[in-house]
């Protein structure tokens, strides 16, 4: 049974906190750093708190009565016909004062929807909606008319409206499925915010300036146009502009306008804000104050345009020395990696919400939202705008009476198997109908060092086996705290360690002990391979993380045969940390270890606490010509082009025979996801950025040293062995010279 892993409900603060702040009215809008929520609610009340993918959001107290209707679902509310015919503020002026009367109620109404937000019943359910939310399904018009309401797009503007509220955060960074409606979202919230704001100005930017001004002119204006007179301010120019729309008074109306003696032309103000897209570039809107920022397909950014140096300049139009003034609504698919997508994904990567300085914002400053495709996906969406995720046992109906009788994750799967012969297209299609981030930044396979079918294979895989407990995570510890004793592995879900799998008991600890210096007892059934670090902090807080693997040769003992076991990618508070974590790792195998040597602390820790025997030499030289550092800690150098060049041919070596469909429906067991990864991003030339791609070629270096041992040059001779030959011919026998 599918579960959604989108958002839950949370209790971060005790129910009679909210009680006795609910009854004074006390909960402001924004970030309530006491109880490290997001108040998004106006009312000074309080109800359910949601966790939206890290974030946590305080919603509106549920009020006793919920608004609905025979259908128990949202449907938009006719605007009475009297005011469809007021087209702006000047007809509303001239309306008989007797007949205003009776719509005060109905437009203050509309305006408390806008600020506070909306509840109604969706069979059955209350359900709240933000009041950008309600402006957006009820008063824009968008291709197909009006839009429909859809449970995605609820908790879009949920996570949108706590991005406004949050005073550290300079707006989302969302990443998206094909046709999700951010276009028209973000195009609808810019009209709302612009309409209610003076001295502003608004911006659109897209992946080329023809698609920043098609989104102006195709859905900003038309949203603009059908807004009913209460909530269209004055505008001045053309009423369908190609450049900017502008909300303020027309110099030429103050003069045709014939303004009687009651009237003061101080009555006639206009907002002064302009809502304009951009020619795409970095130094877009450089130096310019804005209030919001739309970065449509910012994943689609080609070179030379750059996603980051643009988002660096831009940024500063959004703040005031260090208060945030303005906010950016940026949402895309990715393209492929080194089409834009490498950069989009940093900066998705950069705007994780659990992952804060200590002035509590995000590296990029925005707040990072992925919505699964099966959320938002059309045709899959019932009358109520719940996904229908898997294939209903009933009949269920979408929003137009069109029957639903597959899920949306079975159609899903089934396009996948169409597409498993061309991974190019298979890839593309992830890309544009995602259901984790790493669909979302799938590659192309012409573009990697190795084999991305088989790696993409594998990973797909192991997507599979996510409710199965191939991979466990945990921690190593020596027995009762005695170092240099017996070493357990606890499962931990905190821990730093994935295993896949454990040696039984007989094969654990094994430690042989020769001359005082202790070797590893199951070099014959594997060894590891690792990249470590010395420096236990950096100047950023950056710096590489460590890394080790664990892979299995083929043996007659009860292990996998060349399988990938262990995995460890990590960066501890303290470099020792992470070599008593290695230490531990190797001494419950009871396999030797190759390390780089280059950053040589690690090794020096081996040797320093006995266990110079579980370092390996590095396999391509004798004894006799190894260096004098060499020869006393092991380990091997990676500054070599040939030891680089046999580096990326192991692991190749590795996928070609291991990885992927095997054959027969069968599949590889190298289980560790962020591994493959690291491989299908591989750069022979930036090898310091893939840490688990070093330390996983170095293991399996390291089980095939054989292959990698040099031949010495013989010099073949005839033996002699002192015995006379004789040629016979005739009736005489001579001696044959040597």
């Amino acid at each position: 049974m599918y579960e959604q892993s989108l958002y839950k409900s949370v209790d971060p603060i005790r129910s009679n906190t909210i009680k006795r702040l609910n009854k004074s009215k006390k909960w402001n809008y924004g970030y309530d750093k006491e109880h490290d929520v997001i108040v998004i609610s106006k009312t000074g009340q309080i109800g359910e708190v949601i966790d939206i993918q890290g974030l946590k959001i305080a919603l509106p107290k549920m009020p006793g009565n919920v608004y609905s209707n025979d259908e128990a679902k949202w449907q938009k509310f006719d605007q009475p016909k009297e005011l469809s015919k007021l087209k702006s503020i000047f007809d509303w002026r001239n309306y008989p004062e007797d007949l205003k009367n009776q719509w005060h109620d109905y437009i203050d109404e509309e305006f408390a929807r806008r600020e506070e937000g909306f509840w109604f019943n969706n069979g059955g359910t209350p359900t709240y909606i933000t009041g950008t939310h309600y402006m957006y399904l009820q008063w824009s018009k968008i291709d197909v008319g009006a839009p429909d309401f859809r449970d995605s797009n609820r908790i879009f503007y949920i996570f949108w409206e706590a991005c406004k509220a949050d005073k550290r955060c300079y707006g989302m960074c969302y990443l998206k499925n094909r046709r999700s409606g951010f276009s028209f979202m973000s195009s609808a919230e810019t009209v709302n915010q612009a309409t209610i704001s003076s001295d502003a100005r608004f911006g659109i930017l897209s992946k080329s300036g023809a698609d920043a001004k098609k989104m102006f002119t195709d859905k900003v204006v038309p949203i603009s146009i059908n807004y009913p007179f209460f909530f269209k301010p004055i505008q001045d120019g053309m009423d369908r502009p190609k450049t900017e729309l502008a909300y303020r008074v027309p110099a030429s109306k103050l003069t045709r306008r014939k303004i009687d003696s009651k009237e003061r032309l101080e009555e006639l103000e206009g907002l002064d804000t302009t809502i304009d897209w951009k020619n795409t570039g970095d130094n877009s809107y450089d130096g310019e104050k804005l209030a919001l920022l739309v970065h449509d397909e910012s994943g689609k950014w080609e070179r030379p345009d750059n996603i980051l140096n643009n988002w660096r300049v831009t940024k500063t139009c959004l703040r005031l020395g260090s208060r945030i003034i303005g906010k950016c609504m940026m949402g895309s698919t990715s393209n492929a990696l080194d089409k834009g997508g490498s950069n989009f994904k940093k900066l998705y990567n950069d705007s994780n919400v659990n992952k804060r300085n200590r002035n509590g914002q995000t590296k990029s400053g925005l707040y990072a939202l992925f919505i699964p495709m099966e959320w938002n996906f059309e045709g899959f969406i019932d009358k109520h705008g719940r996904p229908v995720f898997t294939t209903p046992k009933s009949d269920v109906h979408g929003p137009d009476g069109e029957l639903i009788d597959i899920g949306v994750i079975d159609h899903w799967e089934n396009e996948v198997d169409g597409l498993k012969d061309d991974q190019d297209a298979l890839n593309e299609f992830y890309r544009q109908f995602p259901r984790t981030t790493e669909h979302a930044f799938r590659d192309e396979t012409k573009n990697s060092l190795f084999n991305l079918a088989k790696i993409y294979e594998q990973i797909d895989y192991n997507e599979d086996l996510k409710s199965s407990s191939a991979v466990t995570t945990g921690s190593f510890q020596w027995a009762n705290g005695l170092k240099d004793s017996k070493v357990v592995f606890t499962p931990d879900p905190n821990g730093r360690f994935k295993v896949s799998w454990v040696p039984p008991r007989n094969l654990q600890n094994r430690v042989i002990v020769k001359n005082g210096i202790k070797y590893p007892g199951n070099e014959h059934v594997g060894a590891f391979g690792c990249d470590s670090y010395d420096i236990s902090g950096t100047v950023d807080g950056k710096g590489s993380k460590g890394a080790l693997h664990g892979l299995t040769k083929f043996s007659m003992e009860d292990a996998p045969a060349s399988t990938f076991f262990l995995e460890y990618i990590a960066r501890p508070q303290t470099a020792e940390i992470f070599f008593e974590d290695v230490l531990m790792a190797c001494i419950f195998y009871g396999m030797p270890i190759l390390a780089e040597n280059n950053k040589p602390r690690l090794l020096y820790y081996f040797k320093r606490r006995g266990y110079r025997g579980f370092s390996m030499n590095r396999p391509d030289k004798v004894w006799n010509k190894l260096s004098v550092t060499e020869k006393e800690i092991g380990g091997m150098p990676n500054s070599s082009e040939d030891i680089k060049q046999s580096h990326a041919a192991a692991i190749e070596m590795y996928i070609n025979d291991h990885v992927g469909h095997l054959g027969d429906g069968n599949y590889g067991t190298t289980y560790f996801t962020e591994t493959l990864n690291d491989w299908a991003q591989f750069d022979i030339n930036k090898r310091t950025k893939h840490d688990a791609s070093i330390s996983s070629g170095l293991a399996i270096m390291a089980c095939n040293r054989n292959l990698y041992k040099p031949i010495s040059n013989r010099v073949t001779q005839k033996l002699n062995l002192g015995i006379a030959r004789y040629k016979n011919e005739g009736f005489s026998s001579k001696i044959i010279k040597r």
